[in-house]
């Protein structure tokens, strides 16, 4: 009993880190993308979606999904697929931004129902779906 409990308490610091799935504040959840590096996206269909284990995108006109886990603060997504539909340039502009965003497994924070994904290239902000189209406040400092 003693070494069971011993091997829990060892291994929980490790497996506490990375959450997956159902266990995640992502879990079942939709967001609408508000900004893609500061512009409104080409797509009033524009949508991240967490299902099960896949995350699914749309951006443009192309749609990516894969595996997804929350490591601490960032989001690890991938590898992803994606279909490959003709688009106009700002559109595939967008797509290609998201995806360099999210194979570069972005830092995340979630602000009530707004979340921003952030990695030394790209940012998004995104509203959880059925959440106010109001972007949260902000101190002087940015966050």
């Amino acid at each position: 009993m003693r070494a069971a409990l011993l091997a829990f308490c060892l291994l929980s610091p490790l497996t506490a880190c990375s959450i997956q799935g159902e266990d995640s504040p992502l879990a079942r959840t939709s967001w609408r993308f508000a900004l893609i590096d500061g512009q409104r996206p080409e797509s009033n269909d524009a949508r991240l979606t967490f299902e099960g284990s896949k995350v699914g995108v749309l951006v443009g006109c192309n749609r990516m999904d894969g595996p997804w886990r929350i490591d601490e603060e960032r989001l690890i997504a991938g590898p992803l697929t994606l279909t490959e539909t003709t688009c106009t340039i700002p559109a595939w502009d967008q797509e290609k931004a998201v995806n360099a965003l999210l194979v570069a497994t972005p830092r995340f924070a979630i602000d009530g129902n707004h979340m921003i994904l952030q990695s030394s290239g790209h940012t998004a902000e995104l509203v959880r779906e059925g959440g106010p189209v109001e972007r949260p406040a902000r101190s002087a400092n940015g966050r």
